[in-house]
């Protein structure tokens, strides 16, 4: 850690630039961090997609080692060391007087959290509560909306399976009913998407569940198109945005959704366990909280949803250093770069023997997400050989009819450790 902490700030005093990592009051601010990544791109081209140089620098920002790479980003993925160092300095400040520093002066920032997450949403503050995570975020509303027996949900069986699991809860204790919508979790039609949910719609449904992107297969369902037939039916619009929020340049509003829920810990690289929930302002009151609040019945505060009782203020304070290092890269290159890792994956997937084409992602749509299945060969092996021969972490994925391997790389992933993957994948393929 010291290596690299050392090395990062070599590499900033050699763009003619330099900053101190360890004061608490003066963290490495946006408008340095800044400088530096526009010092970078003057040495290059305009468009930096393309420009490992820059991306190296980049790679700098983050905890790596040389035998581990890391392309399992769609889980968790790593903080900046200048977020991990805020966390770790925050927490050190807790241990001194944890109900002292907790309570009355770290606390003071969650204002500061919400309004920097709402820039990023393009949706006003108060519509904008700070969770733990993807799960906590959505189940929020699954357990906190008004339904009654009789009353549909349109979901699909590609939604993670904790929130299919949530759902079928209400529907044993409550009796409400679950349509699925039936697609292949590689469909690239739009039209046909939207239609394979829309034709679900009833005089029931009260709520449509749509994961925007498919965490197996890196697959975008459209969810405005489905939203704006739902909005003239009266149905709510819930989305789970765990894959898109922080990996693609989008405002949550323009979705036309009333709900919203993320995860902060993948694609924002914030400390692991933040996440995010969107309600429209007019819904909030229509939604009872997971942990009870003043008021909570009616209330139409965004904060009753951040009522869990002792939390981790350290952990919250590090999503602000997470905002200002992805804003820093800014989020049209980041979607870029990671479009162009994921179409570089796929390119070189096509190559390998005994790939399967019409069970692999295809190229096309934005996204860091690439799922590769292959003929006659046990991807969950291949995982395990990747792993302790040439330390590439991926994801096995079985799922309904999707088996195979996930890679998602991140900002920090470079061309050079997509080549290690795949000489791993060719080696691995060429052997009887």
């Amino acid at each position: 850690m010291i290596n690299k902490r050392r090395k990062f700030i070599a590499n900033l005093t050699a763009l003619g630039l330099s900053m101190g990592f360890s004061s608490i009051a003066n963290p490495i601010s946006g408008k340095e961090l800044n400088k530096i990544i526009e010092g970078r791109i003057a040495n290059s081209s305009e468009d930096v997609t393309e420009d490992e140089g820059f991306w190296k620098t980049i790679r700098q920002a983050y905890p790596m080692t040389a035998n581990n790479i890391n392309l399992n980003n769609g889980a968790v993925s790593p903080s900046p060391l200048v977020v991990q160092e805020a966390v770790n300095q925050y927490m050190e400040m807790c241990n001194i007087n944890p109900s002292y520093y907790t309570g009355r002066i770290l606390s003071r920032t969650t204002e500061l959290t919400r309004q920097k997450l709402a820039a990023m949403a393009g949706s006003e503050s108060d519509c904008i509560a700070i969770n733990r995570n993807a799960c906590e975020a959505l189940e929020t509303v699954i357990f906190g909306i008004d339904m009654q027996k009789g009353d549909e949900v349109v979901l699909s069986k590609y939604d993670y399976p904790n929130m299919i699991n949530a759902w079928k809860q209400r529907e044993h204790r409550d009796g409400i009913v679950l349509k699925f919508a039936d697609f292949s979790p590689f469909e690239k039609d739009d039209a046909f998407l939207a239609e394979r949910y829309t034709r679900l719609f009833s005089k029931r449904t009260k709520l449509v569940h749509i994961t925007q992107m498919i965490n197996w297969t890196g697959t975008l369902v459209p969810v405005r198109k489905i939203a704006d037939v739902a909005k003239r039916k009266s149905i709510k619009v819930l989305v789970d945005g765990a894959h898109t929020f922080a990996q693609l340049d989008f405002k949550i509003p323009d979705l036309n959704c009333d709900y919203f829920g993320c995860s902060l810990h993948k694609w924002l690289c914030a400390p692991i366990g933040t996440g995010m929930l969107y309600v429209r302002k007019e819904e909030i009151a229509n939604i009872y909280p997971l942990f009870s609040s003043p008021d909570s019945v009616s209330k139409d505060d965004i904060r009753k949803f951040e009522h869990l009782g002792t939390r981790s203020v350290p952990i919250e304070n590090g999503i602000v250093h997470a905002i200002d290092f992805h804003n820093l890269i800014g989020a049209k290159r980041k979607e870029k770069r990671l479009t162009y890792l994921k179409n570089y994956i796929l390119e070189k997937a096509a190559k390998l023997k005994n790939i399967d084409p019409t069970m692999t992602s295809s190229q096309g749509s934005p996204g860091a997400i690439a799922f590769l299945s292959f003929r006659g060969t046990d991807p969950n092996k291949m995982k395990k050989i990747l792993e302790a021969r040439y330390g590439v972490y991926a994801s096995f994925i079985k799922w309904e009819q999707v088996e195979g391997l996930r890679l998602s790389p991140n900002v920090y992933t470079l061309k050079e450790d997509l080549d290690w993957a795949f000489k791993g994948m060719e080696d691995v393929l060429s052997e009887k």
